[in-house]
């Protein structure tokens, strides 16, 4: 299904919503498709000069925050300002992601995934549970088929005693986005609010940008001579789908 089929009918005029990665891959197409229902859509970007130039004619700059999920102090900063415009949030969707990348520390020497994917999008989560607390407010929290790589890794969390495992690392970053939707679901219910973990499928996007030709080939998403295989044709979804 297109955005337009599945928002049909659908008014969104009034309400304010803010989509983290909301400047790429599939997360360009739901800020543009909230955007054509009438929301005012806020996107925090971390390369805020491309975001610009993504969402050039979509939202207006002013909407367009800056905000480093990577770095505490800048996603606090970000909820910071967002509250002081004592306005309502709508929808939150947590789409913003890193996936499969080289072993790196961010924060207090957390893994890259587990920080950017869940610590940077709990400290925003929870900031701005506040200003959701109004009837009919969602939260969206994008998973992935990997939550059933692992649970959480209570022991070693960020690596620090294991071998870095790239999957591995993806794997529990996506259980605790599902798990962090479920919690968010339970402590806003006697609000009217929910909370949601969605998996969107299987897509080609820029999140893919740290696999090699080879690791593509090898899981069949290839052809050795780099065109889609019969298998990513059949299974993957477009960016907007």
């Amino acid at each position: 299904s297109e955005p337009s089929e599945v928002l049909a009918g659908i008014e969104l005029h009034g309400k304010n919503a803010i989509v983290t990665g909301g400047y790429s891959g599939i997360g360009l197409e739901t800020t543009r498709a909230l955007k054509d229902c009438g929301a005012r859509v806020i996107v925090p970007a971390r390369r805020k000069d491309i975001a610009q130039t993504a969402l050039d004619g979509i939202i207006p700059f002013d909407d367009i925050v800056e905000m480093d999920l990577a770095d505490i102090n800048s996603v606090q900063g970000f909820v910071d300002s967002f509250i002081n415009q004592d306005i309502s949030l709508d929808l939150l969707i947590n789409n913003a992601g890193v996936m499969a990348c080289p072993e790196a520390r961010v924060g207090n020497g957390w893994e890259r995934q587990f920080g950017v994917n869940q610590i940077g999008h709990f400290v925003l989560t929870k900031g701005l549970m506040e200003a959701m607390k109004n009837e009919g407010s969602r939260f969206v929290s994008l998973s992935s088929s990997a939550h059933s790589l692992t649970g959480i890794l209570w022991d070693d969390i960020h690596f620090s005693k294991q071998p870095y495992d790239k999957w591995m690392a993806y794997g529990q970053s996506k259980t605790a986005s599902s798990l962090i939707a479920i919690e968010f679901n339970k402590r806003m219910k006697d609000y009217g609010v929910e909370g949601f973990s969605v998996h969107p499928g299987g897509i080609i996007t820029p999140l893919q940008r740290h696999l090699e030709k080879e690791e593509m080939i090898a899981l069949g998403w290839m052809d050795k001579d780099g065109s889609p295989s019969e298998l990513a044709k059949n299974f993957f979804k477009s960016p907007s789908q």
